[in-house]
């Protein structure tokens, strides 16, 4: 099964540390049972010991063909040592999944609670409701191992992508899978953000002895479009420096993550599982990554198989792991790893490398300190998995991502007491099934938008699907217009599903499928009020036509809202909710096809037309922009006080350190070093009114604009975002810390970043602030 076609597929790998609680029959998988006689005496068995030691004492008692076994993500028993079995792949992208080979629902654990696919959890920008997301997805994950419903503790999540491609299927699922989360939006740092607090929320450090779940992060590289399996695609230093490798860096050195993936294409000419550069120089040497780094499902086979990039399947094996890769997803290595080192292509001492890691991450969990009910965690049982506590996390996670893109004349919210009658209208009003996206396991709770708005607010609700499928080859218009007479208002609830974009299935055209647009239109024109156009899909659709009729009078974004999307999408329409979600993605029109998906270059080339990719550096027309999100209440901003209005960086300069470009001076970050970095970050406070009459939650977006951007230098880009609730007439004072090696700063044509000479502006809303900075 292949799983990342996304440019940077990177996953960040939850490892759950999940123990059996007293109370089952159902004992999970461990190693070093204490009642061996024959192996409770062996040092890899006292957990008194370093793990480091333990790992390589248990790695030098394996034959090779014991070895081999476990360099796959289904590793085999070893009966003599008392080893378990292990399965290193499951998956918790947005709950704990059905995907992978780890996790079985039974009688015991049915079902599991489904979070919004993430994409939708990373327009809230409120990184507290992350971490509590990873929280109680890592809790339902360990129930499930405490009653023996999974054989393994690692959990693939999340996944972090910087999505700059118009539709491939893999940017959707990483939007989902970042549980770091808007780990999955054009926004470098807000991936690092993402990915901080699932790392933290879901485990723990990845060093420490009692753990959730230890994560493991993928920042490892790269693949976007299932046509690009055996794509060569090039990354220029620049863009990897700004914009690839920053969140993944952040997973590893903050967020402790555990575990790597690298991915299926070559970047540069070197697949990136058989790049040394990447995953022992960059990721071990530089970011100090301790954990294991496994390689996307098949991707080792194709490095021969289809890229040809190995001679021989046992060249494959030796280029993965002297490359830094631990543990094939596949059974290549099972394969072939043998004859590998019969032909003296690998070394045993490569295997013993990775094993080491492999075990050191099994010890850290816990696994080999005898029976996990009597360790950390183990009280964990069913009771946790779908309870009301995780359905409610569940609502308002949805409800934070929701996004108001249009609400001419205040349409919306509906009056319960003015709406007498409702029309429903969509393919997909009446189906759960969409909410959960990909990578879904089996949700605890069903409720379409339509029977949420029969529920809980309209009685007389009238509906037609008004499509065939989701795909609309077949439009009902005359039956669906004949329902929207008959209502006082009218929804429609149109966009995408897995059919249309998921993993293996790229979009290849921008707007709504098939008929939905003209389905939509027609019902517009004959409805007695403007309709409200409700979207699910996870990325950009171009609904130029909507925004510019005045018909449709509301536009709402829900993505794939998880379990609870039918409740949150009907509170939202009816003002339970005022929705405060803001694009994590810039929507680009539908000549944005033209533009090739194998060209990741992020600045815009202007002497080839090439526009460029994300909100930083796309200088393209736009449907709508990354942060936009309206509100029933209309916040303002100001800018209180900047505790630097001029930065100086000649008081944390040495000698020579100044540069020359034409005639502005800079600076190279990497010279300034961190205590000088550290001391020249500033605050800056924002003042946030609420004028209306309604409460709400959303997030403020702190941007930097540069005034003059040129060599490759973002227009804007987002330094900070902080979530904030306010009552009518409520105001509030909230504050950023600006570190300007890291927000003010750029990279150049080699990668190097660099703080120039000029004018910067703070930019909130409306409201910008000048900052100078002086060489």
């Amino acid at each position: 099964m292949s799983r990342h076609f996304s440019l940077n597929a990177v996953v960040i790998l939850l490892s759950a540390i999940l123990f059996l609680s007293a109370e089952s029959d159902h004992s999970p998988p461990f190693s070093c049972d204490p009642s061996n006689p024959s192996t409770k005496s062996l040092p890899f068995c006292n957990a008194q010991l370093p793990v480091g030691s333990r790992a390589k004492d248990l790695v030098s008692r394996l034959t090779l063909d014991e070895k081999v076994q476990q360099l796959v993500n289904t590793a085999a028993a070893v009966p003599r040592l008392n080893i378990s079995a292990y399965e290193w792949w499951s998956e918790a992208l947005h709950g704990v999944s059905r995907h992978g080979k780890g996790v079985t629902f039974n009688s015991t654990v049915t079902a599991a609670t489904m979070f919004p696919q993430v994409i939708l959890a990373a327009a809230s920008f409120d990184s507290q409701l992350w971490y509590r997301i990873a929280e109680a997805i890592g809790d339902e994950a360990r129930a499930v191992f405490n009653v023996g419903q999974a054989k393994g503790m690692t959990f693939w999540a999340p996944n972090i992508n910087i999505f700059r491609t118009r539709g491939g299927g893999e940017g959707k699922k990483h939007l989902e899978k970042t549980l770091l989360s808007p780990e999955n939006t054009e926004w470098p740092m807000s991936g690092e953000f993402r990915g901080t607090a699932t790392a933290a929320g879901s485990s723990g450090t990845a060093t420490s002895k009692s753990r959730r779940v230890a994560n493991t992060t993928l920042p490892m590289i790269w693949t976007t479009g299932t046509a690009l399996l055996v794509t060569f695609l090039m990354q220029s230093k620049q863009d990897l420096a700004d914009t690839y490798q920053p969140p993944f860096r952040a997973c590893v050195e903050q967020g402790q993550a555990s575990g790597i993936m690298c991915a299926y294409n070559r970047v540069n000419g070197v697949p990136t599982c058989a790049d040394y550069d990447l995953l022992t120089k960059t990721a071990r040497q530089q970011w100090g990554f301790q954990g294991y780094i496994a390689s996307d499902c098949d991707a080792v086979a194709i490095i021969h198989d289809q890229q040809g990039y190995a001679k021989e399947p046992e060249d494959a094996v030796a280029d993965v792991l002297k490359a830094g890769m631990d543990v094939n997803c596949g059974s290549y290595l099972k394969k072939y790893t043998r004859s590998a080192v019969a032909k003296k292509k690998v070394s045993e001492s490569d295997i013993d490398r990775a094993l080491e890691n492999l075990f050191s991450v099994r010890m850290r969990l816990g696994l080999f300190n005898g029976d996990p009910r009597n360790l950390p965690y183990g009280d964990i049982d069913p009771s946790q998995v779908c309870s009301q506590n995780h359905f409610d996390l569940a609502l308002e996670a949805a409800k934070s991502g929701i996004v108001l893109l249009k609400n001419d004349l205040g349409l919306l919210p509906f009056s319960r007491a003015e709406t007498k009658s409702l029309a429903v209208i969509g393919p997909n009003a009446n189906d759960s099934g969409v909410f959960v996206g990909n990578y879904e396991g089996l949700p605890c709770k069903k409720i379409t938008i339509l029977e949420a708005l029969e529920q809980y607010y309209v009685n007389s609700t009238k509906y037609h699907q008004g499509c065939d499928f989701v795909n609309c080859t077949s439009a009902f218009t005359d039956e669906a217009v004949e329902t929207a007479k008959q209502a006082d208002y009218v929804v429609l609830v149109m966009g995408l599903d897995q059919t249309l974009e998921r993993e293996k299935h790229d979009r290849v055209e921008l707007g709504l499928p098939g008929k939905q647009e003209s389905l939509v239109a027609s019902v517009a024109e004959a409805a007695k009020r403007p309709v409200v156009l409700v979207l699910l899909c996870g990325g950009p659709v171009d609904v130029s036509f909507a925004k510019e009729n005045p018909k449709i009078g509301s536009i709402l974004w829900a993505g794939y809202p998880g379990e609870a999307g039918g409740v949150a999408v009907a509170q939202t329409l009816f003002g339970d909710h005022n929705p405060g979600g803001r694009l994590p993605v810039t929507w680009y029109p539908k000549d944005f096809i033209k533009v090739p998906m194998t060209d990741m270059r992020m600045r815009a080339d202007p002497s080839t037309g090439y526009p460029g990719r994300t909100y930083r550096f796309y200088n393209g027309p736009k449907v709508y922009e990354f942060g936009r999100g309206l509100s029933y209440a209309n916040y303002s901003y100001k800018f209180v006080s900047v505790s630097q209005n001029t930065l100086f960086l000649n008081n944390s300069l040495h000698e020579n350190t100044v540069r020359q470009s034409g005639s502005v001076p800079f600076v190279p970050v990497a010279e300034l070093g961190t205590q000088s970095c550290n001391r020249m970050m500033f605050s800056a406070q924002v003042r946030v009114h609420n004028p209306g009459e309604m409460s709400g939650k959303h997030p403020v977006l702190l941007f930097v604009r540069i005034e003059n951007a040129g060599r490759g230098k973002a227009m804007k880009k987002l330094v900070g975002f902080r979530s904030v609730s306010l009552s009518p007439g409520e105001t509030k004072e909230i504050a950023f810390v600006v570190n300007p090696c890291r927000d003010l700063s750029y990279a150049d044509e080699d990668g190097v970043m660099l703080i120039e000479e000029g004018k910067l502006y703070l930019v909130v809303g409306d409201e910008d602030y000048p900052v100078n900075v002086v060489v």
